[in-house]
């Protein structure tokens, strides 16, 4: 049986991509799950529905926008009423906006600041009084390898997520006697559907091939020249969450193919 078993797991930015990844691996883990993200009501129920027949835990949604902490204290709120405290919660939500900094939008800044770090505070902030009353609990932030390095015409997510690991660390030292545990992974280029619709966009602009696009492109810098998977970060996660992660905290982990190696 699984350690994770009867575990309440809450994940933001969940209803595709790395988050998606990531609540499937939990729910296959035992977790009832809340599932929270954009998208058409109809696909959003029929992945829950999916993941919920695959697992046969409970998987329910929340629709809360990452932009407003009241609703984000109401998604925390909302599990508690339909599963139970939250045991883990995993801060996934996150947008992109490339633009010169003389060049980006002010709106545009907000926003990704608000969705890619705001949102990650807010969401610990209410979940810890439940951790601390069952001295127990499990945070994960997904960061990127843009948490650790910078790239041009990304100030607002590199800034982001540069705060997303100073959030991390100091939210760690201050539970670190009361078995709850915060760490942030920090993959490098996955390959999400997002990311998969860049890549026929870029060739398309370009003249090149996908191929091209994706080695001299996109993994330019990710040594192994391969895009790392949603399927690691997601076990990457469970791990985390485990017994056998229960003195790593604090922690800005790597999953890059060597580009922080550089």
């Amino acid at each position: 049986m699984s350690e994770l078993k009867g575990k309440v797991a809450v994940v933001t930015g969940s209803t595709s991509g790395i988050g998606l990844g990531i609540l499937r691996a939990l729910s296959a883990q035992g977790c009832a799950v809340v599932m929270n993200g954009l998208g058409k009501s109809d696909e959003i129920e029929s992945v829950r529905a999916q993941v919920e027949s695959e697992s046969a835990q409970p998987v329910r949604f929340h629709p809360a926008d990452m932009t407003r902490p009241d609703e984000i204290a109401d998604l925390i709120g909302f599990a508690e009423r339909e599963l139970g405290s939250p045991d883990i919660v995993v801060a996934n939500a996150g947008i992109q906006h490339v633009a010169r900094v003389e060049e980006f939008p002010p709106e545009k800044w907000d926003a990704v600041l608000a969705i890619n770090l705001s949102s990650a505070f807010h969401l610990i902030r209410a979940a810890l009084p439940g951790m601390r009353r069952k001295k127990w609990g499990r945070i994960v932030a997904v960061a990127s390898a843009h948490g650790l390095s910078a790239s041009p015409f990304k100030c607002a997510y590199v800034a982001a997520k540069h705060g997303m690991l100073g959030l991390v660390k100091t939210v760690a030292l201050e539970v670190a006697e009361e078995n709850i545990t915060c760490n942030a992974i920090c993959p490098g280029y996955v390959l999400t559907p997002l990311v998969e619709s860049q890549i026929a966009d870029t060739a398309r602009t370009r003249g090149i091939s996908a191929e091209s696009v994706k080695r001299d492109v996109m993994l330019a810098r990710q040594p192994t020249k391969r895009f790392v998977s949603i399927s690691e970060v997601a076990a990457m996660t469970v791990y985390l969450c485990g017994n056998s992660a229960a003195s790593i905290t604090g922690a800005a982990l790597s999953m890059d193919g060597g580009w922080s190696a550089l």
